[in-house]
Order: structure tokens, then C-alpha cells, then sequence
């Protein structure tokens, strides 16, 4: 399939060597910035342009892979009516693209994308799209690039986002509190890495409220209160700590 890419961010580098990899031409890269889409675009092994009327009109797919925010704006200036659509976004309603092309949809992946990591991470993939005809064509794209294909539509596409940003995001900033932490006490925050990994990994075979340990579950209070000592100098992680501690015993 010919693809033309808009966009220069994580997941338009990430997408984009997907698709090559899979096969796919990418025909043009579109980026508001000239030397982050010749970049991508040469990464890609094609051409790039920062002008919306210089965009070539006769790929099979145009990806829209700009930030939530940028979606509406990027596709009202686009103005490919008689191709398909698709924007990655998944906080924005596939409604955007409405009136804007003749076929659209959402191509969203469901993951971490990050173009500095030099490996293709597994990407489950949610579609949607404006007819069963489009839906059917992303499906078969889609599984070129991913084993994990699944329909959904804007309500279940944004309830997923939040969970992922509360099992990622939320996560990750714990570990940049908790690596500070290691930091400011000389302890080497590495030493960590090895029971993170297992912790993620259990939750393959097992529900996570089958997994939880520590203190909390315990309710080993004299623990407790040794690390909430530890924590004065810290008061935004004592603030996480107690709020935590308190989450897990509750729910108990």
C-alpha cells in the first residue's frame, strides 16, 4: 500500500518503519517542520514536504499522525476528499475526519512509542473507521504490522487511553521519583530494574490483585513507619507513599 505520513513525532517514526518493514511504501512525509520531515522521510527512503498544496494526491492512505490536540487543525488543512483518512489519535472522535475525506477511520496504537528506542516494540493496534468497506481494509493493514487487531469505537478507544496512561504514565513518573530518590540517597536505582521486570511479567498469568505484596497487604505498620520517616526530605513521594499504602489497604 502507498501511504502518505503526516506527522514527525514518536508515532509517525515508529508507524512509519513499521510499514516499510512490512512492506508498505511511504510515499511522502508531511511535517511542519522541513528538517524533522526530511529526516523521517530519508529514514524512510522517500520525500518530504512542509507545504500542504505540494502533498501528493495519489496515495492509497493518508495518516494523520500528529498530537490529540493538532488532529482537527491538520485534517481541515489537508483536504484529500476522495482518499481514506485515518487519524492515530486516541482522544479524538473518528467524527473529525467527517465531511473531510470520502473513507476515514483511526488507526491507534496502543503503546509507549518513543523514536529514539532503536527496536520495533509490539503494537496492539485499535480501528475504527466510516464504512465496513475501510474498516476492512485497516484490519488487513493493520495485521501486517501488528498480531493484536482490535475494533474500537471513540468511547472505548478513550477509556483504554486512560488506563494506559494510568498503568504508563502514571507509572513512569514513579519511577523518575523513585530513580531521584536513588539518586539523593547514593543508592543505585539499577538494582531495581530486575523486580520491575517481574512484576510486569506476573501480570501475563495473573490479575494484579492477585500479585500485590508489601507492607500495605501485611499491614505491617511498624515498616510502614520506618519508610514514611525515610521520606521526610521527600514529601511528594511520602504524599504517593500514603495515598498508596492507603489505596491498597482499602481495597483489600
Amino acid at each position: 500500500m502507498e501511504i502518505v505520513l503526516i506527522g514527525t513525532g514518536n508515532t509517525a517514526h515508529v508507524l512509519g518503519k513499521k510499514f516499510v518493514q512490512a512492506g508498505h511504501r511511504i510515499v511522502q512525509v508531511f511535517g511542519r517542520n522541513s528538517h524533522a520531515a526530511s529526516q523521517l522521510a530519508y529514514e524512510l527512503g522517500t520525500e518530504s514536504t512542509n507545504y500542504w498544496n505540494v502533498i501528493t494526491r495519489s496515495a492509497d492512505l493518508y495518516i494523520v499522525a500528529v498530537s490529540d490536540i493538532a488532529v482537527e487543525e491538520v485534517v481541515n488543512e489537508l483536504q484529500i476528499s476522495d482518499k481514506i483518512v485515518v487519524h492515530t489519535a486516541a482522544s479524538v472522535s473518528l467524527q473529525v475526519l467527517a465531511g473531510k475525506a470520502k473513507h476515514y477511520g483511526v488507526l491507534y496504537p496502543l503503546q509507549s512509542l518513543k523514536k529514539e528506542v532503536s527496536y520495533l516494540p509490539d503494537v496492539p493496534i485499535l480501528i475504527d473507521a466510516s464504512d465496513q468497506q475501510t474498516l476492512d481494509l485497516l484490519d488487513v493493514l493493520a495485521h501486517t504490522v501488528s498480531s493484536q487487531v482490535y475494533r474500537a469505537g471513540d468511547e472505548e478507544r478513550l477509556k483504554l487511553h486512560l488506563a494506559a496512561v494510568m498503568v504508563n504514565n502514571f507509572t513512569n513518573h514513579l519511577y523518575a521519583l523513585v530513580e531521584n530518590y536513588c539518586r539523593e540517597e547514593g543508592l543505585d536505582f539499577y538494582l531495581l530494574l530486575p523486580l520491575i521486570a517481574e512484576t510486569a511479567s506476573r501480570l501475563q498469568d495473573l490479575p494484579a490483585a492477585k500479585t500485590q505484596t508489601g507492607p500495605a497487604v501485611r499491614n505491617d505498620s511498624v515498616t510502614i513507619e520506618k519508610h514514611l520517616e525515610l521520606l521526610k526530605k521527600y514529601p511528594q513521594l511520602k504524599r504517593l507513599y500514603t495515598l498508596f499504602t492507603e489505596s491498597i489497604q482499602q481495597s483489600r
